[in-house]
Protein backbone atom coordinates (compact mmCIF):
# COMPACT_ATOMS: atom_id res chain seq x y z
CA UNK A 1 0.00 0.00 0.00
CA UNK A 2 1.29 3.48 -0.88
CA UNK A 3 2.15 5.93 1.87
CA UNK A 4 -0.60 8.25 0.67
CA UNK A 5 -3.13 5.45 1.23
CA UNK A 6 -1.95 4.98 4.81
CA UNK A 7 -2.30 8.69 5.49
CA UNK A 8 -5.61 9.02 3.67
CA UNK A 9 -7.50 5.70 3.85
CA UNK A 10 -10.23 6.63 1.38
CA UNK A 11 -7.75 7.56 -1.36
CA UNK A 12 -7.91 4.11 -3.07
CA UNK A 13 -11.64 4.60 -3.55
CA UNK A 14 -11.07 8.08 -4.97
CA UNK A 15 -8.40 6.76 -7.29
CA UNK A 16 -10.81 4.14 -8.62
CA UNK A 17 -13.43 6.82 -9.11
CA UNK A 18 -10.95 8.84 -11.17
CA UNK A 19 -10.15 5.83 -13.32
CA UNK A 20 -13.84 5.06 -13.87
CA UNK A 21 -14.55 8.67 -14.78
CA UNK A 22 -11.57 8.71 -17.11
CA UNK A 23 -12.81 5.58 -18.89
CA UNK A 24 -16.29 7.10 -19.25
CA UNK A 25 -14.72 10.14 -20.86
CA UNK A 26 -12.72 8.05 -23.30
CA UNK A 27 -15.78 6.00 -24.29
CA UNK A 28 -17.74 9.21 -24.89
CA UNK A 29 -14.91 10.77 -26.88
CA UNK A 30 -14.58 7.64 -28.99
CA UNK A 31 -18.28 7.80 -29.89
CA UNK A 32 -17.89 11.48 -30.80
CA UNK A 33 -14.96 10.69 -33.07
CA UNK A 34 -17.06 8.05 -34.84
CA UNK A 35 -20.09 10.36 -35.22
CA UNK A 36 -17.90 13.20 -36.48
CA UNK A 37 -16.38 10.96 -39.13
CA UNK A 38 -19.86 9.93 -40.25
CA UNK A 39 -20.75 13.58 -40.80
CA UNK A 40 -17.41 14.26 -42.49
CA UNK A 41 -18.13 11.41 -44.90
CA UNK A 42 -21.53 12.88 -45.78
CA UNK A 43 -20.13 16.41 -46.28
CA UNK A 44 -17.28 15.16 -48.45
CA UNK A 45 -19.47 12.91 -50.57
CA UNK A 46 -22.49 15.13 -51.10
CA UNK A 47 -21.34 18.73 -50.62
CA UNK A 48 -17.91 18.60 -52.21
CA UNK A 49 -15.99 19.19 -48.97
CA UNK A 50 -12.49 17.85 -48.40
CA UNK A 51 -12.37 17.39 -44.64
CA UNK A 52 -9.90 14.79 -43.38
CA UNK A 53 -11.38 12.06 -41.12
CA UNK A 54 -9.96 11.81 -37.61
CA UNK A 55 -9.03 9.07 -35.19
CA UNK A 56 -8.17 8.91 -31.51
CA UNK A 57 -4.44 8.68 -30.85
CA UNK A 58 -3.75 6.20 -28.10
CA UNK A 59 -0.23 7.52 -27.57
CA UNK A 60 -1.51 11.07 -27.02
CA UNK A 61 -3.04 12.84 -24.04
CA UNK A 62 -6.68 13.67 -23.40
CA UNK A 63 -5.92 17.29 -24.24
CA UNK A 64 -4.28 16.41 -27.55
CA UNK A 65 -7.25 14.24 -28.55
CA UNK A 66 -9.63 17.04 -27.55
CA UNK A 67 -7.69 19.36 -29.85
CA UNK A 68 -7.97 16.88 -32.74
CA UNK A 69 -11.76 16.79 -32.58
CA UNK A 70 -12.05 20.54 -31.90
CA UNK A 71 -10.08 21.24 -35.08
CA UNK A 72 -12.38 19.19 -37.30
CA UNK A 73 -15.48 20.59 -35.57
CA UNK A 74 -14.23 24.09 -36.36
CA UNK A 75 -13.77 23.02 -39.97
CA UNK A 76 -17.32 21.63 -40.08
CA UNK A 77 -18.61 24.90 -38.64
CA UNK A 78 -16.73 26.80 -41.33
CA UNK A 79 -18.28 24.65 -44.07
CA UNK A 80 -21.81 25.14 -42.71
CA UNK A 81 -21.22 28.89 -42.49
CA UNK A 82 -20.01 28.87 -46.09
CA UNK A 83 -23.17 27.05 -47.18
CA UNK A 84 -25.26 29.70 -45.44
CA UNK A 85 -23.24 32.51 -47.07
CA UNK A 86 -23.67 30.95 -50.51
CA UNK A 87 -27.41 30.63 -49.98
CA UNK A 88 -27.70 34.23 -48.82
CA UNK A 89 -25.62 35.51 -51.74
CA UNK A 90 -27.34 33.60 -54.53
CA UNK A 91 -30.96 33.63 -53.38
CA UNK A 92 -33.49 36.42 -53.34
CA UNK A 93 -34.10 37.57 -49.75
CA UNK A 94 -37.58 36.06 -49.70
CA UNK A 95 -36.32 32.62 -50.74
CA UNK A 96 -33.40 32.80 -48.30
CA UNK A 97 -35.79 33.52 -45.43
CA UNK A 98 -37.88 30.52 -46.42
CA UNK A 99 -34.91 28.24 -45.63
CA UNK A 100 -35.22 29.22 -41.96
CA UNK A 101 -39.01 29.41 -41.77
CA UNK A 102 -40.19 26.54 -39.56
CA UNK A 103 -43.60 26.68 -41.26
CA UNK A 104 -42.13 26.14 -44.72
CA UNK A 105 -42.33 22.50 -45.96
CA UNK A 106 -38.96 20.76 -45.98
CA UNK A 107 -39.40 19.62 -49.57
CA UNK A 108 -39.77 23.24 -50.65
CA UNK A 109 -36.61 24.18 -48.76
CA UNK A 110 -34.73 21.32 -50.39
CA UNK A 111 -35.86 22.48 -53.84
CA UNK A 112 -34.62 26.00 -53.09
CA UNK A 113 -31.27 24.75 -51.80
CA UNK A 114 -30.83 22.45 -54.79
CA UNK A 115 -31.04 25.43 -57.12
CA UNK A 116 -28.11 27.05 -55.35
CA UNK A 117 -26.01 23.88 -55.27
CA UNK A 118 -26.61 23.38 -58.99
CA UNK A 119 -24.92 26.74 -59.53
CA UNK A 120 -22.07 26.10 -57.06
CA UNK A 121 -21.30 22.48 -57.93
CA UNK A 122 -22.46 22.51 -61.52
CA UNK A 123 -24.79 19.64 -60.67
CA UNK A 124 -26.54 18.86 -57.42
CA UNK A 125 -28.63 16.03 -56.06
CA UNK A 126 -31.61 16.35 -53.77
CA UNK A 127 -29.49 14.56 -51.16
CA UNK A 128 -26.95 17.40 -51.14
CA UNK A 129 -29.72 19.95 -50.71
CA UNK A 130 -31.34 17.90 -47.97
CA UNK A 131 -28.05 17.67 -46.02
CA UNK A 132 -27.64 21.43 -46.26
CA UNK A 133 -31.18 22.05 -45.02
CA UNK A 134 -30.74 19.65 -42.11
CA UNK A 135 -27.60 21.46 -40.99
CA UNK A 136 -28.86 25.00 -41.56
CA UNK A 137 -32.28 24.41 -40.05
CA UNK A 138 -31.13 22.98 -36.73
CA UNK A 139 -29.20 24.28 -33.75
CA UNK A 140 -26.25 22.20 -34.92
CA UNK A 141 -24.00 25.15 -35.71
CA UNK A 142 -24.96 27.77 -33.18
CA UNK A 143 -25.53 25.61 -30.13
CA UNK A 144 -24.57 21.95 -30.40
CA UNK A 145 -21.07 22.15 -31.83
CA UNK A 146 -20.15 25.38 -30.06
CA UNK A 147 -21.16 23.92 -26.70
CA UNK A 148 -19.19 20.74 -27.27
CA UNK A 149 -16.09 22.64 -28.40
CA UNK A 150 -16.19 24.68 -25.19
CA UNK A 151 -16.48 21.57 -23.03
CA UNK A 152 -13.69 19.78 -24.88
CA UNK A 153 -11.44 22.78 -24.33
CA UNK A 154 -12.30 22.80 -20.61
CA UNK A 155 -11.57 19.08 -20.28
CA UNK A 156 -8.29 19.49 -22.12
CA UNK A 157 -7.30 22.25 -19.71
CA UNK A 158 -8.37 20.28 -16.63
CA UNK A 159 -6.14 18.33 -14.29
CA UNK A 160 -6.74 15.18 -16.34
CA UNK A 161 -6.00 16.81 -19.69
CA UNK A 162 -2.37 15.82 -19.58
CA UNK A 163 -3.06 12.13 -18.99
CA UNK A 164 -2.41 9.70 -21.83
CA UNK A 165 -5.54 7.87 -22.93
CA UNK A 166 -3.71 4.54 -22.58
CA UNK A 167 -2.75 4.99 -18.93
CA UNK A 168 -5.78 3.06 -17.68
CA UNK A 169 -3.91 -0.24 -17.92
CA UNK A 170 -0.87 0.95 -16.02
CA UNK A 171 -2.29 0.63 -12.51
CA UNK A 172 -3.65 2.81 -9.75
CA UNK A 173 -0.39 4.33 -8.57
CA UNK A 174 0.72 5.22 -12.10
CA UNK A 175 -2.49 7.01 -12.99
CA UNK A 176 -2.51 8.88 -9.69
CA UNK A 177 1.06 9.99 -10.25
CA UNK A 178 0.33 11.04 -13.82
CA UNK A 179 -2.76 12.98 -12.81
CA UNK A 180 -1.80 14.61 -9.57
CA UNK A 181 1.57 13.44 -8.29
CA UNK A 182 1.90 13.62 -4.52
CA UNK A 183 -1.24 15.39 -3.35
CA UNK A 184 -3.32 15.74 -0.26
CA UNK A 185 -6.70 14.16 0.11
CA UNK A 186 -8.54 17.45 -0.40
CA UNK A 187 -6.88 17.93 -3.79
CA UNK A 188 -7.87 14.45 -4.89
CA UNK A 189 -11.46 15.08 -3.83
CA UNK A 190 -11.46 18.38 -5.72
CA UNK A 191 -10.16 16.65 -8.84
CA UNK A 192 -12.87 13.98 -8.69
CA UNK A 193 -15.68 16.50 -8.17
CA UNK A 194 -14.40 18.78 -10.94
CA UNK A 195 -14.10 15.86 -13.31
CA UNK A 196 -17.59 14.61 -12.47
CA UNK A 197 -18.99 18.03 -13.39
CA UNK A 198 -17.05 18.22 -16.65
CA UNK A 199 -18.06 14.69 -17.61
CA UNK A 200 -21.77 15.15 -16.86
CA UNK A 201 -21.93 18.26 -19.05
CA UNK A 202 -19.81 16.63 -21.74
CA UNK A 203 -21.98 13.51 -21.95
CA UNK A 204 -25.17 15.58 -22.22
CA UNK A 205 -23.72 17.79 -24.98
CA UNK A 206 -22.31 14.74 -26.76
CA UNK A 207 -25.73 13.09 -26.89
CA UNK A 208 -27.20 16.18 -28.59
CA UNK A 209 -24.28 16.30 -30.99
CA UNK A 210 -24.60 12.62 -31.89
CA UNK A 211 -28.38 12.95 -32.27
CA UNK A 212 -27.98 15.91 -34.67
CA UNK A 213 -25.54 13.93 -36.80
CA UNK A 214 -27.78 10.84 -36.72
CA UNK A 215 -30.65 12.90 -38.12
CA UNK A 216 -28.51 13.90 -41.08
CA UNK A 217 -26.96 10.50 -41.77
CA UNK A 218 -30.24 8.59 -41.37
CA UNK A 219 -31.94 10.98 -43.81
CA UNK A 220 -29.12 10.38 -46.29
CA UNK A 221 -29.62 6.61 -46.01
CA UNK A 222 -33.36 6.98 -46.57
CA UNK A 223 -32.72 9.10 -49.67
CA UNK A 224 -30.45 6.40 -51.04
CA UNK A 225 -33.09 3.67 -50.71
Amino acid sequence: MALSDLLYPDNPKRKQELISLHQELLDCMSTNFHATNELVGVLNKHLGCTITPIEMRESSTVKENCEIIIQVMNEIQHQVQKIDSDMKEKLEPVLYQKLYDIKEPELEKIAIAQRVFSIILGEATSTAAMVAIKLLGSNFLTLTVSKLIGLLAAIGASVLGGVSITIIGLGLEMILHAILGAVERSQLLTAVRSYEKHLAEFKAASEKYQHAIHEVTSSVRQQAQ
